[in-house]
């Protein structure tokens, strides 16, 4: 059972060979800051004003990981602790149903939250364990990786228990293609002709159609909202993309579909990405514009509604 200061302390990792697996964890749910009990997070006045504004940068940092070749989708830690930051108090429990590389849990740990990753892949978990080693020793939260399918997510977590689902998930099937850098200055640079894809595991939510895996998240979504409190936020990171010469939206199949297994739309946040962004070609011009909106992607910001 969840706790508010769980006295277990559980493993870094948990996979089908350990105790946990598929059994529900004892990690803490409630704030331990000391923060009022109206207070929507820990931020001060002026922090939370700074986070009004609809367009948010981020920066990297030495922690962050570039290499595509450990993951082909990461994103700062900064962009991380600033959805957790705004979205929870000190102590709370983050959900994050498509772990990778463990950013989340990363920051989730700076920030003095508890934390769930799940992913399919082994070597993914291996590195979240690996980038929570010995990082902030003094967090009184737990964070936790865990080797296992979204769709078993309720087998750990208690109804009401999450504050907040934060997640960068696959695009559908949009990077498994062979890259052709074509909104590149430099096309002919390391990632030329490569297949950037999680894994081919059929279960891999990369590996589907659009239809098919706007489908697939409305399932685990639906299985994951009752473990949002109410008002609890679900905050998702995705982008659109370009397919055969026609603009894929991504965000909108997502917002219909969870609009459809009972989330409701809150906010949408654009991430600008600009400033992180190296050596954009002009591919298209002047006869069209393909590469606009390739430096920017959404974080659509979802709750569990007080009815729900």
């Amino acid at each position: 059972m969840t706790t508010e200061n769980a006295e277990i302390t559980l493993p870094r990792s948990i996979s089908e060979a350990t105790e946990y697996y598929r059994a529900k964890i004892a990690i803490g749910t409630n704030r331990t800051c000391s923060c009022k009990p109206n207070s929507l997070n820990c931020l001060s006045g002026k922090e939370w004003l700074k986070s009004q504004i609809g367009v948010w940068q981020f920066f990297y940092e030495g922690r962050d990981i570039r290499d595509k070749k450990l993951h082909p989708a990461t994103f700062p830690i900064s962009l991380a602790k600033k959805v957790i930051s705004v979205f929870t108090h000190e102590g709370e429990l983050v959900l994050d149903p498509f772990v990778g590389s463990g950013t989340s849990l990363v920051a989730a740990q700076d920030l003095n939250r508890n934390a769930v990753g799940f992913d399919l892949q082994e070597k993914y978990i291996e590195l979240c364990v690996k980038r929570l080693a010995g990082n902030n020793l003094f967090n009184q939260a737990q964070q936790v990786a865990i080797q296992d399918d979204a769709l078993h997510i309720p087998n750990y977590l208690e109804p009401g228990s999450v504050s907040l689902i934060w997640t960068s998930p696959p695009y559908a099937n949009l990077l498994n293609r062979k890259r052709k850098n074509k909104s590149r200055r430099d096309r002919n640079n390391e990632q030329l002709h490569k297949v950037e894809q999680y894994s081919q595991d059929p279960r891999d939510l990369g590996t589907m159609a659009l239809d098919e895996y706007t489908s697939a998240m409305g399932d685990i979504f639906e299985k994951l909202l009752p473990l949002l409190r109410p008002k609890g936020h679900c905050v998702i990171n995705v982008p659109d993309m370009w397919w055969k010469n026609e603009r894929i939206t991504i965000h909108v199949s997502l917002i219909n579909e969870l609009r459809k297994r009972g989330y409701e739309l809150r906010n949408t946040i654009i991430w600008d990405r600009t400033n992180i962004v190296n050596n954009i070609g002009i591919f298209g011009y002047p006869s069209n514009y393909i590469t606009m909106g390739t430096t920017f992607e959404y974080l659509l910001d979802f709750w569990r509604p007080p009815e729900a």
